[in-house]
């Protein structure tokens, strides 16, 4: 069985600070943002709601996405969550 890699988006809140993250554990990697395991940006700024995330087959697929959408304006990226996540409810809940 090949490994899965996600791209996901963490949030502070609806309209918040975003950050963009490639992962092939989603679910261990979202752990470390919510419980500030790691310093940095999303500790920093209290990024701790998983607000989309999408699935990929390789590793190479998912981080030229994550590239192509650190790129997009932010309007972009507000719209990509709103059309699959209108009431930017945390989707952590839903993957472990």
């Amino acid at each position: 069985m090949e490994k899965e890699f996600y791209v996901y988006i963490m949030a502070s809140k609806r309209n918040g600070t975003l950050y963009i993250g490639v992962t092939s554990d989603l679910i261990q990697r979202v752990w470390q943002h919510k419980s500030d395991e790691i310093e940095g940006f999303t500790s920093r700024y209290k990024l701790h709601d998983l607000v989309y995330y999408e699935k990929h087959e390789s590793s190479y697929t998912a981080i030229q996405r994550e590239k192509r959408l650190k790129d997009w304006r932010r309007k972009w990226k507000l719209e990509l969550i709103e059309s699959l996540n209108p009431e930017w409810k945390d989707l952590y809940q839903g993957i472990v």
